[in-house]
């Protein structure tokens, strides 16, 4: 088959969408499949990172944030030129993959309907809680987003969605699509709740087999000595409630330590936080992937702190598929990894949600002294694998290629 990829951002850019894109397009290309990944050109010292592999079809864009890490293409009859003369050379196209929530999703929905191609959206992002957790003003933002996916799609998806929040915008775009998919179980629960489409595929995001094998491999056969070992990792932003876990863990007052691992706009307000209750934190800073993993395997748990947010939350599967159990705060998330974790209990406000963790922390660094750890399960390396994933998503391709 020929796969056809659209994304908001260049595969090569930061961030988990994009590695999720690039292992799958990886794997796809063993399979003996084609790939072509429709995204904005990329900007600054990073754009010459891969610019001649010929699965990337870069579009007309500029940049959008200030490192110019991120683009913008304007999803008009401009870049729809470009898509169509670019793929003119290339095998026929069998199916549209949208791995995108908004310029991507209107260019890849317009490529299909004028082509007549059948589309699999996988949908990444809780837009409701997103918007309100990084934007100003979040309903004008969504009223604002409604009126440019129908004025984008107007013409090419019938019956188009009314409606101004999230999930009106959600259902807007599904309207085109033959299959959408989601990473985690809860997402895809959500999703079919609210109407977005009837029955979503759950088709995890996953973990590239030969680092998986390769950390795995080299992971300690036993637990060191000393204190209990926590690793904390991901953007520092509120939504992730990292200011929040440093303050449970100034509350839950046990003997441990913490590695915090990644980068973002709270790094600062996090080491002033650490100084001012002198916790037992160490900040990492930004690791490779196969480090970080490393990290993740040597530590006694992993924390995950954000609630609502994720749509799978890719940190606890990765450590429950080394081995390490962790201490999760998003209750959809601990169910769908099941064993192997410390559920932090529910809590109505900020305040007793810190304390909940708190309290959760002292179990598992009581349970961790103890040798009483939590085993995740062992079954998880092998669904997590990227080859089994890949190997699912080809059968909804081929599903929705047959209809």
């Amino acid at each position: 088959m020929h796969v056809v990829i659209f994304a908001d951002q260049h595969v090569e850019s930061l961030g988990g969408a994009q590695v999720s894109t690039r292992l799958q397009r990886r794997f796809l290309e063993r399979g003996g499949h084609t790939v072509t990944i429709v995204a904005p050109r990329r900007h600054g010292a990073r754009a010459r990172v891969n610019p001649d592999d010929p699965a990337y079809l870069d579009l007309p864009s500029i940049p959008i944030t200030p490192d110019r890490e991120y683009s913008f293409t304007w999803p008009g009859r401009r870049a729809d030129r470009v898509i169509d003369a670019g793929l003119a050379g290339r095998p026929p196209v069998d199916v549209v993959h949208v791995q995108a929530d908004f310029w991507g999703a209107f260019l890849g929905y317009r490529f299909a309907a004028r082509h007549d191609l059948p589309v699999v959206h996988t949908m990444h992002n809780r837009v409701d809680v997103g918007i309100e957790a990084t934007a100003p003003f979040p309903g004008l933002v969504l009223r604002v987003l409604n009126g440019w996916r129908r004025l984008a799609l107007r013409g090419r998806i019938g019956g188009l969605a009314t409606g101004v929040d999230g999930w009106a915008y959600l259902r807007g775009l599904a309207l085109g699509a033959r299959a959408v998919t989601a990473p985690s179980g809860h997402f895809a629960r959500r999703l079919e709740g609210h109407a977005v489409f009837r029955s979503v595929d759950v088709v995890w995001n996953g973990i590239d087999d030969e680092i998986l094998d390769r950390v795995r491999a080299s992971a300690p056969a036993a637990r060191a000595a000393g204190a209990p070992r926590f690793v904390w990792l991901g953007r520092m932003s509120p939504e992730k409630r990292l200011l929040p876990f440093l303050s449970a863990l100034a509350e839950a007052g046990v003997e441990c330590e913490v590695e915090v691992i990644g980068g973002g706009a709270q790094l600062a307000a996090a080491q002033r936080l650490v100084a001012r209750h002198g916790l037992p934190v160490r900040f990492a800073g930004k690791l490779a992937y196969d480090e970080t993993l490393r990290r993740i395997a040597a530590a006694d748990a992993l924390v995950q702190t954000s609630i609502g947010f994720e749509t799978q939350g890719m940190t606890p599967f990765e450590a429950a598929s080394l081995g390490t159990p962790a201490v999760i705060s998003d209750p959809d998330i601990a169910a769908e990894v099941g064993a192997g974790v410390w559920a932090v209990a529910p809590a109505d406000d900020e305040p007793a949600r810190v304390a909940a963790l708190a309290a959760a922390l002292r179990r598992a660094a009581a349970d961790i002294a103890a040798g009483a750890a939590p085993v995740p399960d062992p079954e998880m390396p092998a669904k997590f694998r990227q080859s089994s994933r890949t190997a699912a998503m080809v059968e909804v391709y081929r599903r929705v290629a047959r209809a």
